[in-house]
């Protein structure tokens, strides 16, 4: 496809004065309370794994990532080097729909046969994944089974979903430091120095 002759932004522009828009919204739809329940679960839990499909999958390893700096003990589900979850432990399952197949038979696995505590990072309250929680974190974003052709054709499937989900991770990891009193230079010993 040429692209002499167009005007390169146009899209671009838009794509990110919509995500500016949803972080807007959500910044005046947190609920404090549900906050308030993920800290506790993270800091109650003797383990924390997290988990999502696609692209939530990579916002999850994202948010393991920076919970790891924090000094929590922290594991990605389906990685070969993750220990078996027990009744201490939380599970954190991120999923726009609230109904991705994997993420809802293992949160099922870990809630019911293990008695761990499930956390759902959704955009949808009435979803499977949310009904079988302890813990749900709603953020209002277009997912991927939702058909806005307004949005849909700059910020396709659960690109919203997913920017958000990962800028709401992040602002609680900045919570999270806060909290235990941490800083960056806490967080660099224990960053990856084999890169």
């Amino acid at each position: 496809m040429a692209m002499e002759g167009k005007l390169i932004g146009g899209k671009l522009y838009a794509f990110l004065d919509t995500l500016e828009k949803h972080i807007g919204v959500l910044k005046k739809e947190i609920d404090p309370p549900q906050v308030t329940e993920l800290i506790k679960a993270i800091e109650e839990a003797d383990k924390i794994f997290v988990m999502g499909a696609g692209r939530s999958g990579f916002v999850a390893k994202a948010f393991a990532m920076r919970l790891m700096h924090l000094g929590y003990n922290v594991y990605v589900v389906g990685e070969t080097v993750t220990p078996r979850i027990s009744k201490n432990d939380v599970l954190i399952s991120i999923s726009g729909s609230g109904e991705t197949t994997s993420v809802v038979n293992i949160s099922r696995k870990a809630k019911e046969l293990i008695g761990s505590k499930l956390v759902a990072i959704t955009q949808n309250r009435s979803s499977t994944l949310a009904e079988i929680s302890d813990v749900i974190v709603v953020l209002k974003a277009k997912n991927k089974n939702q058909r806005d052709e307004s949005i849909s054709n700059i910020a396709p499937l659960g690109t919203l979903f997913e920017l958000t989900a990962l800028i709401f991770l992040d602002g609680l990891v900045a919570e999270l430091m806060g909290l235990k009193s941490l800083t960056e230079r806490d967080l660099e010993k224990r960053h990856a120095v084999l890169e």
